[in-house]
């Protein structure tokens, strides 16, 4: 339910926000013990991020919006074939604008994508975009998932979560009530 830290371990996880107690330990690093220069570069070259509310450029391109994430990485991978993995190879001169709700939420996995991070994790990725097209998004992150990136989706859709599949972790008043696998469907449709 809202309100029971979903998002806060997002951010903690994703090295924009810190713990007050515990440890944050991922991919065998401490990330709570790291320094701000630390933690910049984490979210840099580790960290993809898919928000609920696109958070794109209005004024740039999707290939433009896709480019930013590129620029500030290590290796990225090919914008272009980033953009064409996302099915939008067709709108890649586009602003923003001229893109509907489900062509945005592409965009932004593309940009989180193109870095070549480690984890996207991906807060209600499907919150503002038709139902039907959800599991479009879903069964785009599922792919990057299939390549090796970790992804960590904060969802309502229970739906979503069987579909896709992997760890559930539900919470509660910041507690886990609940933590299983789910080996998620079969096929892609």
């Amino acid at each position: 339910p809202s309100g029971a830290g979903k998002s806060t371990i997002l951010n903690i996880l994703g090295g924009m926000d810190t713990c007050t107690t515990g440890e944050i330990t991922v991919d065998g690093k401490r990330i709570d013990k790291y320094s701000s220069r630390q933690l910049t570069a984490y979210r840099r070259y580790d960290i993809g991020f898919v928000f609920q509310f696109y958070n794109l450029v209005q004024n740039l391109t999707v290939k433009e919006n896709v480019e930013l994430a590129t620029q500030i990485c290590k290796e990225p991978l090919d914008i272009v074939k980033t953009i064409e993995a996302v099915g939008l190879s067709d709108r890649i001169g586009n602003f923003p604008s001229q893109l509907s709700g489900g062509e945005q939420q592409r965009v932004a996995i593309a940009r989180a994508f193109a870095s070549d991070p480690k984890l996207i994790i991906a807060d209600e990725p499907t919150a503002n975009i038709d139902p039907a097209l959800s599991y479009d998004i879903v069964k785009l992150l599922k792919e990057i998932n299939k390549c090796g990136t970790t992804v960590i989706m904060v969802t309502h859709e229970h739906s979503l979560v069987e579909y896709f599949g992997g760890r559930i972790v539900s919470l509660k008043n910041g507690e886990v009530v609940f933590d299983e696998y789910v080996e998620g469907e079969a096929q892609d449709e």
